[in-house]
């Protein structure tokens, strides 16, 4: 009985060591990981050519103008720059008021634009 119980300790301790090494290597797993999708995030430029709205050869905001009227479209960026401002302090922070600002200087533009899309 007392070599089954030393047996049992023994076993109970390489187990634990087993874990704690799996342990690390899974927590320096996911830490690399992270890290990795770190600096993807920051080589892609979230707020001006968001990769999501790149499928294509056009971006959505082109297509999104380019089927709506002008006074449809500018609708459009005020609600979004609406949208931005509204969740910047719950969601993405910075990342959110610049995205609002993009919007703002695409509705400047517009101000300035006449119906066929050139600056007056």
């Amino acid at each position: 009985m007392m070599r089954h119980l030393e047996y049992m300790k023994k076993k109970f301790k390489e187990l634990e060591e087993k874990s704690k090494e799996q342990r690390v290597k899974y927590l320096s797993g996911v830490k690399k990981q992270a890290q990795e999708q770190s600096d993807h995030k920051q080589t892609m430029d979230m707020v001006n050519h968001p990769p999501h709205y790149n499928k294509t050869n056009r971006e959505c905001i082109d297509i999104i103008e380019d089927s709506l009227t002008k006074e449809e479209f500018m609708g459009y960026l005020k609600g979004t720059i609406i949208k931005y401002t509204y969740r910047y302090p719950d969601k993405n922070g910075q990342e959110d008021l610049e995205k609002a600002v993009w919007f703002i200087n695409k509705l400047r533009d517009q101000e300035g634009s006449d119906e066929t899309g050139t600056t007056e």
